[in-house]
């Protein structure tokens, strides 16, 4: 067994040629020598032929790269190949199988937990405890594994050569949706038939139960923030495959209708549509000169277009169109033109301290100022009889006061001197 500190010191020197090794295992399982010297001087091209055997030595001598049995090819350990894969983000679309299998494990789980409970048995409740969050850590990594994968699916059928067939760029891509993202969708279906919501929700209610009776029965703090954080998990991982789930769709979708839009026969058929909709039908068939046309019934009918009375009519309407003038209205001068009157004010006010007390403020201003118009003479009304320096005391009985254009109902103001 070799030292993990050695592998990890190896790991930390010779990074950058760990990653093109591991990208390099994609297509080669193992790679000869000359291959591994190769990515050697791929990375570091200064090095010479001696720098770079001893750069491969010491990855072998720290168990990065390992030797198979009965050949001198290498290989990356898998173990370094599986860590630095999960770190680079170049991790290998997992199995829906491995996926489904974890979620079924999770109502074991959740039974077993349901067991220990019933039983009062909180050492078996917290082995269950701990083997959801063990169960729901390997979820969530390999469904963030999952989801990298297949954007780096993607990505490969979109930067391919446009020359390739299009069948062939995007075969992975099918074989993702078919093998992966439709038993996933099945398998998060949130009817009667899914199984990862169902199970989770079910996990979920028994872990809430569980600390609601281990807070009961007053057991240790620590046990019960375990069981806690581990339906937190429960709950994020919900959301995280609901979340997943959506994006592998969003991205295999569009090219795998892009792949049923671009096959053979859907480009020859958009091919004789296309000529058909210059040509017309009868020259594109009799246009390769076949013995044999093709077997159709066709019916061909002449296309005339009418107009019909009414819309003749408003065609004949907008030929002999004229314009009707309008004639805008103008200013007319008024006859009742507005008549600015001059008025003292402090003389009127004079003339009534004089005058004071007076029965009817409104019949002495019609009768001292009968030139005054019918709004002014109502305007000096209401100012004199809000005045501080005398005393308006209203009737209780009304009266009625004819001005020039209009007959005032009002009770009569006295108006006397204040105390």
């Amino acid at each position: 067994m070799h030292n993990p500190r050695s592998l990890v010191f190896s790991l930390y020197t010779h990074w950058d040629t760990v990653e093109v090794m591991v990208r390099m295992s994609r297509e080669l399982a193992a790679f000869a020598q000359v291959q591994a010297l190769g990515a050697v001087g791929k990375v570091s091209p200064q090095l010479d032929a001696d720098g770079r055997a001893s750069v491969l030595r010491a990855l072998v001598n720290a168990d990065v790269l390992q030797t198979l049995a009965r050949s001198s090819d290498l290989q990356v350990n898998p173990y370094v190949l599986e860590f630095v894969r999960c770190l680079t983000r170049e991790h290998e679309l997992g199995l829906a199988a491995v996926l489904q299998a974890r979620v079924a494990a999770i109502r074991e789980a959740t039974e077993a937990l349901n067991e220990g409970l019933q039983g009062s048995d909180i050492d078996k409740v917290r082995w269950s405890a701990n083997q959801l969050a063990e169960l729901f850590r390997q979820i969530g990594m390999q469904l963030d594994q999952d989801r990298h994968a297949i954007f780096e699916l993607a990505e490969a059928a979109k930067s391919a050569d446009s020359a390739m067939p299009v069948t062939q760029r995007y075969r992975r891509v099918l074989d993702a949706f078919d093998q992966y993202v439709e038993p996933m969708n099945q398998m998060m279906d949130t009817g009667p038939r899914g199984t990862f919501y169902r199970y989770l929700e079910d996990s979920e209610r028994s872990l809430d139960h569980a600390a609601e009776q281990l807070t009961i029965q007053g057991a240790l703090y620590s046990h019960r923030m375990q069981l806690r954080q581990v339906s937190h998990q429960a709950k994020e991982l919900r959301r995280m495959g609901r979340m997943v789930a959506q994006q592998c769709a969003d991205t295999l979708l569009p090219l795998r209708d892009e792949l049923r839009q671009h096959n053979a026969l859907s480009a020859a058929v958009s091919a004789l549509l296309s000529r058909v909709r210059k040509r017309g039908l009868k020259r594109t068939l009799l246009q390769g000169k076949a013995k044999s046309p093709l077997p159709m019934l066709r019916i061909e009918r002449g296309f005339k277009l009418q107009l019909g009375d009414e819309v003749r009519g408003i065609m004949a309407a907008a030929r002999h169109y004229a314009p009707q003038s309008l004639a805008f209205p103008t200013d007319v001068p008024s006859t009742d033109a507005l008549v600015l009157e001059r008025l003292d004010e402090a003389a009127i006010r004079r003339h009534l301290r004089q005058d004071l007390p007076v029965d009817s403020l409104l019949d002495w201003l019609r009768a001292h100022y009968p030139s005054l118009s019918d709004a002014t003479v109502l305007r000096l009304f209401h100012d004199l009889q809000h005045e501080s320096e005398w005393v308006c005391v209203p009737a209780t009985r009304g009266s009625v006061t004819d001005l020039q254009t209009v007959r005032v109902h009002h009770h009569p103001h006295r108006i006397s001197q204040a105390p």
